[in-house]
């Protein structure tokens, strides 16, 4: 018999495999999916196979009852055929089953292969009438928002974490083999990276942890929730030519809107001895379109999806992105180009100011529906780590931003200030000089000319999948005034 955990069934072939073990005669693997795949692909008509999953689908005949069941695994769930004589107490829409039967062909051209139920198990029974979820009914992203606990179980969003899970293998891939070290940088930190204030303080809770007088701090120093790993990555850069970081990060902004959440995730990286920004935005373009091509060939189907019925012929974005060439633009075109527009701006562009969303969305269509790096930013408007640009007429930073379709800012970045006594100047400016201390002391020690930038995740995942609301990119959202669960 053979034990199937995970099920993919395409239009042309049915297959189900294991992620974990596979039994035919004496063979056992726990290699790759293809491996398994390939081997189960070669069963014989009337192998014996047990399936765990969830029932999508309960049709009952004269003689026979059809389900269909899915493991999550894939958007295809396997059809089970099964005697009505068989016991099927509990068995409804939404209900969890183990099923033993045989694997045949189907005389149906919509699937290779079919279960013919020999034992079902209802593992955990669901009642229909409160499920929110109906079989045949049309669920919005919006709609399913509203059962975060449950909307997993939906089509459209378990593509979504599908999706998800592969592009973040494919984004550690693209690191990998760009032979970056991965850092995992921390979650609690003394340091506010972007400079904002927009932070969420750590303490204990509960009169158990109470600290003396003269030292209220848990970690004897305000903590907080990390907005950036970045300043974590720069001490690593010290060390190691590239680095990266992969993780959760925190901001306390008071924003119901599409593009911001509390807490989402970050793609971060630093550079040792790059000197330009081309050479950084080379890098942003190819993790991006690296990491897309891998999603659109690894998960065409849960894409294809998003594509479809979300957000139809966002494809063809999508493609334009991955053949065309990034535009570069600096900052003071990109104002021009602004106050040039006969667009009527909420904000008005001006040098000095920093880009709105509705600004940066202008951009890209301009500049033809292309992701679009913004650089050389004024100086004030970056935070003190990002390198002058002291032979620029105005006073500007080596920054830059990537715009992209529908969503925005995607990526920011910046070549860092190494010279020693630029940021002691700026520091004290700010009033931070003691406060990074250890920051100007990795200038005293070995610092080389490097940069880095970061990409927000679900931001990624909004343009790649058309996707209007970041709320809907992640499992569970946190914005303000909303942390269920």
């Amino acid at each position: 018999m053979i034990t199937s955990r995970l099920m993919v069934l395409r239009r042309a072939v049915c297959v189900s495999w294991l992620s974990s073990c596979v039994r035919k005669q004496n063979y056992c693997s726990s290699a790759k999916k293809t491996r398994v795949r390939e081997a189960l692909t070669s069963l014989d008509s009337g192998s014996s196979i047990r399936i765990q999953g969830w029932v999508r689908s309960v049709r009952l005949q004269k003689n026979n009852l059809f389900l269909h069941v899915s493991d999550g695994s894939s958007l295809h769930p396997l059809q089970v055929v099964a005697s009505s004589d068989l016991n099927t107490r509990g068995l409804t829409f939404g209900c969890a089953v183990d099923i033993t039967g045989s694997l045949e062909k189907s005389p149906s051209h919509k699937q290779r292969v079919e279960l013919q139920a020999q034992k079902i198990e209802v593992v955990g029974e669901c009642n229909p009438v409160d499920f929110p979820f109906k079989i045949k009914g049309h669920h919005s992203l919006e709609y399913i928002r509203q059962f975060p606990h449950l909307r997993c179980r939906t089509n459209v969003f378990s593509s979504l974490l599908r999706i998800r899970s592969e592009a973040t293998a494919a984004i550690h891939n693209f690191f990998r083999d760009n032979d970056f070290v991965q850092i995992h940088t921390p979650v609690i930190t003394s340091n506010d990276c972007e400079g904002a204030g927009e932070l969420f303080q750590v303490e204990p809770a509960g009169n158990e942890h109470s600290l003396d007088e003269e030292n209220p701090h848990f970690f004897s120093v305000p903590s907080y929730l990390t907005v950036s790993g970045q300043l974590h990555l720069e001490v690593m850069a010290g060390a190691f030519p590239a680095v990266y970081t992969f993780g959760p990060t925190f901001r306390a902004e008071n924003s119901q809107s599409r593009r911001h959440l509390a807490e989402f995730y970050m793609v971060e990286a630093e550079i040792s001895f790059i000197q330009s920004l081309e050479e950084l935005m080379k890098v942003m373009e190819e993790l991006f379109k690296a990491s897309t091509e891998h999603l659109l060939s690894h998960c065409a189907e849960d894409v294809e999806l998003f594509h479809k019925y979300n957000s139809p012929a966002h494809r063809e974005q999508v493609n334009l992105m991955l053949k065309r060439s990034f535009n570069v633009i600096s900052y003071t075109e990109a104002i021009e180009i602004l106050n040039h527009s006969s667009e009527q701006f909420t904000f008005k562009p001006e040098w000095g100011c920093d880009l709105q969303t509705e600004h940066e969305k202008f951009l890209v269509k301009h500049c033809g529906n292309v992701p679009v790096f913004v650089t050389d930013y004024p100086y004030d408007l970056k935070p003190f780590y990002a390198r002058d640009n002291e032979d620029q007429p105005r006073h500007t930073a080596a920054a830059v931003d990537l715009l992209v379709p529908s969503v925005g800012e995607l990526c920011g970045g910046s070549l860092r200030e190494e010279r020693l006594e630029l940021l002691k100047t700026r520091l004290a400016r700010t009033g931070l000089d003691s406060t990074y201390a250890w920051y100007l002391q990795l200038r005293e020690f070995g610092s080389v000319p490097h940069g880095g930038f970061g990409m927000g995740f679900e931001r990624y995942l909004q343009c790649v999948l058309g996707v209007d609301n970041i709320k809907d990119t992640i499992p569970f959202a946190r914005f303000s005034h909303s942390c269920p669960l």
